[in-house]
């Protein structure tokens, strides 16, 4: 129980609540203690509006953003204050401030959340409307409040610098040991395959987010002096790359336990080795996140010698030429498991003892460019101004839906009117299925907060005992915001029943309202993204499978281009991997999206679905070819791998230009047996050569055809895959 609890409170989303708690809890009780309650609440609401937007970033960004969002939510309060009198003025400016800023949300991810605050802050505007000087005091109060979270949040960050990113780190080494441990999966006979690349495909959702997060961090705030700086840097680098070639080991496992079926030893060495990998880095993401110097195993070597001696085993058996096949292929996956067992050192090195600048052998170059860049600029808020933009489609529904919810207010003469506004706005999102989702959560966590909190207030009557449970319910309200809303709901219902409790002596008639402009609100809502203009999935999916597609193909040309001129693995490489990785994972997230639709809207499902596993498998094939090519001295690329990749690049051309609906080329079919044949007569040669005593060097021989059986079979793959992903986008543009 103990150790569940420790691990709850050393998350990032505890830490982020614990901020915010004590901005908001030090101004009501200091305050309160000097007889000015009103003016310590306040200046918490100025803390509670401008916490949203401190997102992981820079300490740099992470100023100015926090301090834009404390000006632009304290600008809006007094600006509603000031025109509320004035009917004829109050409506217009009402209408254009709530989509001016719902539509900031096309400037990215903080720029969304600085639009979520300031529209909280408005509709909270109207829960009293200040004249004369209070409504400059109230503003000001909330400004303040504001930037005396900021104080926190930096005093936070300068107290422990570097945790929140040791936290991000320990969290993506146990994502990608959860990666390692699906891939061995995928070796047990009779696997159910297609349910193992499901799990994969949503563990890349989650690993692209965390990916993001510990770039913004640490990307942006990378200086080479600092030591620590380094060490998270190369582990980080090494983790990306422990995760491409986990994806390396693109195989026909149906294939590979047929020819061993009889030699089941090999295989289950591989698996052993692959699960062993897996649980290396668990147990160092545990260490991480425990801050328990690391101390391996060292386990790791025997698995590789085992594999190794198994391999041995299985050519003197089966005997050197029959079993020349089957060592080529077990020797490549013996060769990337070894260059996971390096990666992972280095790893475990970065934490267990004192790091060498080697290990980043200049792999820190350009790292800004792996950053998402950012661009306030008026034309991309012009640009976006059409009903193409699923965010300006947004923008309107969601001001509509809140005139509608206030008009509704004021017509009905609601109690609290600011919460039917608030409800809409913190449940209303882009897509329908997070939408229906948080209504639900909402109305589920605003009854059951209410009967729990009532039962308390129902037995005890101290009002120090109630605060206290106020500020642990704020605390786990916003603890679990990102992670079960739900839960979340239910405890922010549970702090503001505590919070009446305490003020007024009609707490249940209070609730009463609060329960009834929840269910406006989320049924407005609910019924919008519905109704106006719904930004339905589907319409969507081609986009993202354009962008994946593109990805996958810029990351084989890249390839392609590295295996031509040899050399360092440039920028454009790295970068053209990045996104393929990211692209597949934002194809699935649509995916998922669209799961959460109404049926009538999945039409596509199975198609979609099939094009995301076939963008997986060519990401992964390509992830072979470029790992081999990167990890052995490798021959010429051959005319044939250049036609070849030409045709594969065409293909996927022709997929892009079917989902624009545009006339496609069909080009030349790829004659696949060709290039088996290109393999078989190199082993023909080499019996022959055998058979006349023919002196050759025989270890560069085998590096010969290791290199041909791989190459060729994932070219024979790629083209495969590729005349798939074209036959499929067919179908689905057709259905």
């Amino acid at each position: 129980m103990i150790n569940q609890i420790q691990k709850f409170t050393d998350t990032s989303y505890f830490t982020n609540a614990l901020k915010i708690t004590i901005a908001a809890v030090i101004p009501v009780l200091l305050f309160s203690f000097f007889g000015n309650f009103q003016i310590g609440f306040t200046i918490a609401l100025g803390a509670f509006f401008t916490y949203p937007s401190d997102i992981p970033s820079s300490l740099k960004d992470k100023i100015k953003g926090v301090t834009v969002t404390a000006f632009l939510i304290s600008g809006a309060n007094l600006l509603v204050n000031i025109v509320y009198p004035y009917s004829w003025i109050f409506y217009p400016f009402f209408v254009l401030s709530i989509f001016f800023l719902s539509m900031l949300s096309v400037f990215g991810k903080r720029a969304t959340m600085v639009s979520f605050s300031a529209l909280l802050s408005v509709s909270l505007a109207f829960a009293h409307i200040n004249t004369g000087w209070e409504m400059v005091l109230h503003s000001s109060l909330l400004f303040a409040g504001g930037l005396f979270y900021l104080l926190i949040s930096l005093i936070f960050n300068f107290i422990r610098p570097y945790r929140y990113l040791e936290i991000q780190i320990a969290e993506c080494i146990k994502l990608t040991a959860k990666y390692l441990k699906l891939r061995g999966d995928l070796w047990v006979p009779n696997a159910d395959r297609k349910a193992i690349i499901e799990k994969q495909l949503y563990l890349q959702v989650e690993l692209n987010d965390i990916h993001q997060n510990i770039r913004e961090v640490l990307i942006s705030d990378y200086s080479g002096s600092s030591n620590q700086n380094r060490r998270l840097l190369i582990v980080f680098i090494s983790l990306v790359e422990i995760l491409e070639l986990a994806l390396s080991t693109s195989f026909d496992h149906n294939k590979l336990h047929k020819k061993f079926e009889k030699h089941p030893q090999v295989l289950l060495s591989y698996q052993n080795l692959a699960y062993n990998l897996a649980a290396s880095l668990k147990r160092l993401s545990k260490s991480v996140k425990n801050k328990n110097k690391f101390v391996p195993k060292n386990t790791l070597i025997k698995d590789l010698n085992s594999l190794e001696l198994a391999i041995a085993d299985y050519s003197t058996n089966l005997g050197k030429i029959k079993a020349s096949e089957g060592v080529f292929m077990l020797t490549t996956m013996l060769q990337y498991a070894e260059k996971q067992v390096e990666k992972i050192k280095i790893v475990q090195r970065a934490f267990s003892t004192a790091i060498s600048s080697y290990d980043l052998k200049g792999r820190d170059k350009d790292l800004e460019k792996f950053l998402t860049p950012q661009y306030y600029l008026w034309s991309t808020l012009i640009e976006n101004l059409s009903f193409s933009s699923t965010l300006f489609r947004h923008s309107l529904r969601l001001t509509i839906t809140i005139l509608i919810g206030f008009i509704i207010s004021k017509a009905f003469s609601f109690h609290n009117e600011y919460w039917v506004l608030l409800t809409i706005v913190v449940i209303m999102r882009p897509g329908y299925g997070l939408t229906k989702t948080r209504s639900f959560d909402r109305i589920f966590g605003t009854i059951t907060g209410g009967l729990i909190a009532f039962g308390i207030l129902y037995l005890v009557h101290n009002n120090i005992v109630i605060s206290s449970l106020a500020i642990l319910s704020i605390l786990l309200g916003f603890s679990f915001t990102n992670t079960n809303y739900k839960i979340s709901a239910t405890f922010v219902t549970m702090y503001i029943v505590f919070i009446y409790g305490i003020l007024t002596p009609n707490v249940g008639e209070v609730i009463q309202y609060r329960i009834i402009d929840t269910l406006v609100g989320t049924s407005l809502a609910f019924l919008a993204n519905h109704f106006l203009w719904p930004s339905w999935e589907f319409l969507h999916i081609p986009i993202y499978l354009k962008k994946s597609i593109k990805a996958n193909q810029n990351y084989l040309k890249q390839i392609s281009i590295f295996y031509n001129k040899k050399g360092e693995v440039s920028t454009s490489y790295r970068l053209a991997r990045k996104n393929a990785f990211i692209e597949i994972g934002n194809l699935m997230a649509s995916f998922l999206r669209m799961a959460q639709e109404p049926k009538s809207k999945q039409k596509q499902l199975p198609q979609v679905y099939k094009l995301a596993v076939l963008n997986h498998t060519l990401l992964s094939s390509s992830a072979s070819l470029g790992t081999y090519i990167q990890s052995h001295k490798t021959s010429s690329a051959s005319k044939a791998f250049n036609v070849v990749v030409d045709a594969v690049t065409k293909n996927l051309d022709n997929a892009i230009s079917i989902l624009k609906e545009e006339p496609i080329d069909v080009n030349e079919n790829i004659n696949k047996y060709d290039l088996a044949l290109r393999f078989t007569e190199l082993k023909n040669i080499r019996e022959r050569e055998l058979k006349e005593g023919i002196p050759i060097d025989e270890e560069a021989f085998q590096l010969k055809m290791q290199e041909a059986q791989l190459i060729i079979e994932q070219l024979i793959w790629l083209v495969n895959l590729s005349e798939n992903i074209v036959k499929t986008t067919k179908l689905l543009m057709q259905s």
